[in-house]
């Protein structure tokens, strides 16, 4: 049966020179590199029909076919500069396929990498606007805009006097109007753009009639700054949107949490022992964690340690901290969900905090599972939060901060 859908191509444009945030494109986000947000975005959307990433490296080309994208080719050098514009680079996309392939797209979409916080449907619907609307020649994502150009103004550079930015007709000062009857205007955002071929090839990215698609401005967002960066991970992590994950869908933390289950070496310690000639073993772990379990066994939420290790240094740590500990377990899976019945404790409302892939068998079994910064890999794309402190940094005491905020208590 022949596909009646229409050829919708998404291009990912990825240098490998980023200045601001270096390596960005391939740099964790959220669990996953944040290139992969927005391949995400085209590989899970019902209109696209093939995702490509347009990219002069090598590492970021390896890292986008992990994750789902195609990538015919490797951008020439001259068009990955840090003034280049995104014409020149659809343009040689659209040309290389179309010599090499045969391949021509009717509509081209663009899912920029510094827009990774995408609501799901959001390319389908960009898609369905441009294709119902034959005079159109692009469509693009739009939020109201947070400041009003009619309340601008421009500084004459020779008098110092001002003269508003723009008029109103009918209102003869627009700059003293209320909000109310002003022109509603509007900021484009990164998040898509739907783009007929015919008006990149005749040398623009949007054409003459452009149509909006709105985007709820909750996820605005673009990445340039390392600010930017920590706001946009935040947006991922933990607020209520709904956003297009690569993978496993996250899961949030539970409206109540009642146990805390943690890993020991790697998590209450930064996974380092010290070993004198006798083989007695010392750990380094962090002092803040123990005043923030005291805030949160007060707020009534039990911690427990389970660990794999079967030195007394794990029981003598947790009797200072005053927690009970199943430690030289060799199974944890197998072992957790005994721990929770013995604790009386439902899994819905149990968080776990790990670092490695041992812990890995763990997360299923809980509400929510936390790793540290600096977890391994696996256990970094298994988890549903990624801490920003790394084991024995602090890692447990941002745990103990998070969970005591969301409970209006401020440790």
């Amino acid at each position: 049966m022949v596909d009646a859908r229409p050829e919708v191509l998404a291009i990912i444009p990825a240098r490998g020179g980023s200045k601001g945030i270096p390596r960005k494109n391939i740099k964790p986000f959220a669990g996953h590199p944040l290139i992969a947000y927005s391949i995400a975005a085209g590989v899970q959307a019902e209109s696209v029909t093939r995702v490509i990433v347009s990219t002069d490296d090598e590492e970021i080309a390896a890292v986008a076919r992990e994750y789902g994208a195609e990538v015919p080719f490797l951008r020439p050098a001259e068009l990955a500069q840090d003034q280049t514009l995104d014409l020149p680079v659809f343009q040689h996309a659209l040309r290389w396929l179309e010599e090499q392939e045969g391949y021509r797209p009717e509509v081209v979409v663009q899912l920029r990498p510094t827009s990774p916080v995408r609501p799901p449907h959001l390319v389908d619907e960009a898609v369905r606007i441009l294709l119902e609307h034959p005079e159109a020649d692009s469509v693009r994502g739009v939020v109201p805009a947070g400041q009003n150009p009619h309340k601008m103004w421009r500084i004459d550079p020779q008098t110092g006097v001002m003269k508003n930015l723009l008029d109103v007709p009918g209102v003869e000062e627009p700059y003293n109007a209320p909000r109310q009857i002003l022109p509603p205007v509007y900021w484009q955002t990164g998040h898509i753009d739907a783009i007929r071929p015919r008006v990149i090839h005749a040398g623009s990215m949007s054409g003459k009639v452009i149509l909006p698609v709105m985007v709820d401005p909750a996820y605005t967002v673009d990445i340039d700054t390392p600010k930017d960066w920590a706001r946009s991970e935040w947006l991922v992590w933990y607020s209520d949107l709904e956003i297009v994950y690569p993978g496993r869908r996250r899961r949030p933390l539970p409206q109540r949490v009642d146990l805390v289950v943690l890993d020991f070496d790697g998590v209450m310690t930064d996974n380092r022992v010290w070993v004198n000639e006798e083989g007695r073993e010392m750990v380094a772990a962090n002092r803040s964690d123990s005043l923030g379990l005291g805030y949160l066994r007060r707020e009534g939420v039990k911690v427990v340690v389970l660990s794999t290790e079967t030195n007394p240094v794990v029981a003598a740590r947790c009797r200072k901290l005053d927690l009970p500990v199943y430690q030289g377990v060799a199974d944890k899976a197998a072992a957790l969900p005994g721990i929770l019945q013995e604790m009386g404790v439902s899994p819905e409302n149990t968080i776990y905090v790990g670092n490695d892939s041992n812990d890995i068998p763990c997360f299923p079994l809980v509400a929510c599972a936390l790793v540290v910064e600096d977890a391994q890999t696996a256990a970094r794309r298994a988890a549903d939060i990624i801490l920003t402190r790394k084991g024995g940094h602090g890692a447990v005491r941002e745990v103990c901060d998070i969970l005591l905020q969301r409970m209006g208590k401020f440790a």
